[in-house]
């Protein structure tokens, strides 16, 4: 199955928190894995900012971000075209959710996503409304 991961989703496979084993299970299970191309710097901004506030240290930092690093080498990136661009306004019209999320749906769409996973609620309804088929965690 094509899975495309939302930022906030595939953030919990390098940072143990609800979801994280869902997300694990999903990626094993995946032919395919896509993301968009703001999803790496979102997750490294997640994992600074945790380790800014020692929530994690900084050996966990870099342990997490290597294994970020070592999965982007199988992972399938979705660039930000104009055509993305383009669909993302129009979502962005029609739903309640921030540009980035637009931008995720946009790329999943490109992507032509089987599934669309992510842990927020508002993008999750504006991905459905979109046409995506989606799996929450």
């Amino acid at each position: 199955m094509k899975i495309f991961f939302d930022s906030s989703a595939l953030a919990k496979r390098y940072i143990e928190e609800m979801g994280s084993e869902k997300v694990q299970e999903l990626c094993s299970e995946a032919t395919l894995i896509g993301v968009s191309s703001i999803c790496l710097p979102e997750i490294v901004s997640a994992l600074c900012r945790l380790q800014y506030h020692s929530s994690i240290t900084d050996e966990q930092y870099g342990e997490a971000k290597e294994a970020l690093l070592k999965d982007f080498e199988d992972i399938l990136v979705c660039n930000i075209t104009p055509a993305v661009i383009s669909q993302a306004v129009s979502i962005l019209e029609t739903n309640r959710v921030r540009t980035l999320d637009a931008l995720h749906i946009a790329c999943a769409l490109e992507w032509k996503a089987e599934a669309f996973v992510t842990s927020d609620v508002r993008q999750s309804s504006a991905a459905r409304r979109a046409g995506l088929s989606i799996m929450m965690v």
